[in-house]
């Protein structure tokens, strides 16, 4: 699936929410592996947040310079390994995403 903007970069969020008592646990997961998704080099954006009036519920923005440097992070075996232990922690079946397009980039 091409998940591509028009001006080419993928933009998307990821939101899921820790099972109970085990918030510490993601952030802390979250956190590691942001700092190796920073570090692509493909990545540009990869801010993780937690909602103020439920922080047991995640928010991940993350914008990569194009479809194949979204293919290759999503084909890293770090990112099975980091969905494979969010999965333990979280409620439901893990991450939700959803891809954005800029709408400054409409005609």
């Amino acid at each position: 699936m091409n998940t591509a903007t028009s001006t080419g970069a993928v933009a998307l969020y990821a939101e899921f929410a820790a099972a109970p008592g085990r918030g510490k646990e993601v952030e802390k997961l979250i956190a590691d592996f942001a700092e190796q998704v920073r570090a692509e080099p493909g990545n540009l954006v990869f801010d993780v947040y937690c909602r103020a009036d439920e922080p047991e519920r995640f928010f991940v923005y993350e914008i990569y310079r194009d479809q194949a440097a979204f293919d290759a992070h999503i084909a890293a075996e770090r990112g099975a390994t980091f969905n494979s232990a969010l999965k333990e922690l979280t409620v439901g079946d893990g991450s939700t995403l959803t891809f954005l397009r800029s709408v400054a980039a409409l005609p």
